[in-house]
């Protein structure tokens, strides 16, 4: 099954991370950091397939060195809270041959990575899950700080200044010009991200078109989708690595839960809106309609007539059976009753439907909230330095620098704020408490309106056995009610050796 899997976060030491580090994780290999004067050791590490570097042509040769480009980068960035690099994560098919997956992450890398600029450390991982479902995943590292075209580290930011409605620079209550500090690429925008995501899906898509598979993948987020599923969390190198060596962790078990919920529902949907659009069209047809067992009966006897082995004729009469002794036990003889039947089916399945979306939605929140909280700590220092900042000319000077920082920890401020504790911690025992609560629900009504899916399922085998008959297929004493000599044929029961 296709999936699509593409995100980013940045490498950055305010977070504790190192680049050194981060590269030698992901590459597998043993690095030293000059800064740190100390070697980070993955070379134990399993399942890389391959890794590699690729340089715009006017960066220094001297970085297809793994070691060299990420020490120059750390050498680079001097404040003890930077943001080193931007930490790229995105899946590969399984319908595609690992070649081609390779092939496929080269072009995409190089096209939207390097043609803008950018150096990329990439490393193509395939773990062993043992769980029999491959997992093959690209990693790619970018500095953030851009290179000048003479192969120099660029700025990231730069400043634009003001200007009055004249052409003529602002100046604030001190007499010096006011400017806003402007990122120097568009690489860390929302836009290009999107983009970057949107071009992974189609770069693949052109592939799943060219083998002639129906897999496609679409970039877009569960909730722009319209999509009531619960999207996966999000489970990071270490968490990877401990489910590899089958370590169980709570985020490990948290994405099995919800790929099986996910699964439920839109089985669940699919034979509802099978099943309704069966009974809409059932509606609109005027004519008499013979019996549901009449056309059971012809759907057997069409597929008996292709079947060449006992064994297929044997399977064809034991379904048949069974969807004839379901429709004895529940009293349906005519298309009416199995339509009125079939709507009641639904109008209990439809509050299931509903439960569980308002729990996905419910659950999506959470981990929303759980995000926030994540970006909350990464502005919170920012925020407090700004705070602490008494003279007001410092103070707007470093809210210009920091703005971003600043509005991204307003937001998430109002958004986790009920969840806070006292002491500026996340209640997350009150989260887990919510979630756990959400799940236990969600596994109870799966297990509660099981034999409901079932009956689901049963009843959308014998709307399709029904109505794969056409009226052509009837005896014109079946097919014309005006004649005087049809009758109407003896219901069969399950000890009917016909059957």
């Amino acid at each position: 099954m296709a999936d699509f899997h593409f995100s980013v976060t940045q490498i950055k030491r305010s977070a504790g991370q190192s680049a050194i580090a981060a590269a030698a994780y992901r590459a597998g290999e043993k690095l030293y950091s000059e800064i740190y004067g100390e070697y980070s050791d993955y070379t134990r590490k399993r399942g890389i397939v391959e890794t590699g570097i690729l340089l715009p042509p006017f960066a220094p040769k001297e970085y297809e060195n793994r070691e060299k480009l990420w020490n120059a980068v750390e050498q680079v960035e001097r404040h003890p809270k930077a943001q080193l690099t931007y930490s790229f994560d995105f899946s590969l098919q399984n319908e595609f041959s690992m070649k081609e997956n390779l092939e496929i992450a080269r072009e995409f890398i190089q096209k939207q990575f390097v043609d803008r600029g950018m150096i990329a450390d990439y490393a193509v991982h395939l773990p062993d899950k043992g769980d029999g479902i491959p997992n093959p995943h690209v990693h790619v590292l970018c500095p953030i700080r851009p290179l000048n075209p003479d192969g120099t580290w660029g700025a990231k930011q730069k400043r634009v200044y003001r200007l009055d409605d004249a052409g003529n620079r602002m100046l604030d209550a001190s007499g010096h010009p006011q400017f806003d500090a402007v990122p120097t690429t568009d690489w860390g925008s929302a836009e290009t991200l999107e983009r970057w995501r949107e071009a992974w899906a189609e770069i693949n898509n052109e592939h799943f078109a060219a083998h002639n598979l129906d897999a496609r993948l679409d970039h877009r987020s569960y909730e722009k989708q319209g999509v009531d599923l619960i999207p996966t969390v999000h489970e990071g190198p270490k968490v990877r690595e401990m489910e590899s060596q089958g370590i169980r962790t709570e985020k490990g078990d948290r994405n099995r839960w919800i790929r099986q919920i996910n699964a439920m529902i839109r089985r669940l949907k699919t034979q509802l809106r099978e099943l309704t659009d069966w009974i809409a069209d059932l509606k609109e047809a005027a004519k008499p309609e013979p019996s549901v067992y009449e056309r059971l009966t012809t759907h057997l006897n069409q597929r008996n007539e292709g079947a060449w082995s006992f064994v297929a004729k044997n399977k064809n009469l034991k379904e048949h059976s069974q969807m004839v002794l379901y429709l004895q036990e529940h009293n349906i003889t005519t298309i009416e009753e199995f339509t009125a039947h079939a709507r009641q089916v639904k109008e209990k399945a439809d509050p299931v439907q509903a439960e569980l979306q308002r729990i996905t939605k419910h659950i999506q929140r959470l981990d929303a909230i759980e995000k926030a909280f994540d970006r909350y700590q990464s502005v919170k220092p920012v925020f407090d330095e700004w705070g602490g900042i008494y003279f007001k000319k410092s103070k707007d000077k470093f809210k210009a620098e920091h703005e971003k920082e600043i509005k991204t920890y307003y937001a998430c401020h109002r958004q986790i704020e009920s969840y806070l504790k006292e002491n500026g911690d996340l209640d997350f025992d009150r989260l887990w408490i919510e979630r756990g609560e959400l799940t236990e629900k969600a596994d109870r009504l799966n297990q509660e309106n099981r034999p409901l899916a079932e009956q689901v399922a049963t009843l959308n085998r014998i709307r399709k056995a029904i109505s794969s008959v056409s009226d052509s297929d009837w005896p014109d004493a079946v097919s014309e009610p005006a004649k005087e000599e049809q009758t109407r044929p003896e219901h069969k029961t399950k000890d009917d050796p016909t059957l």
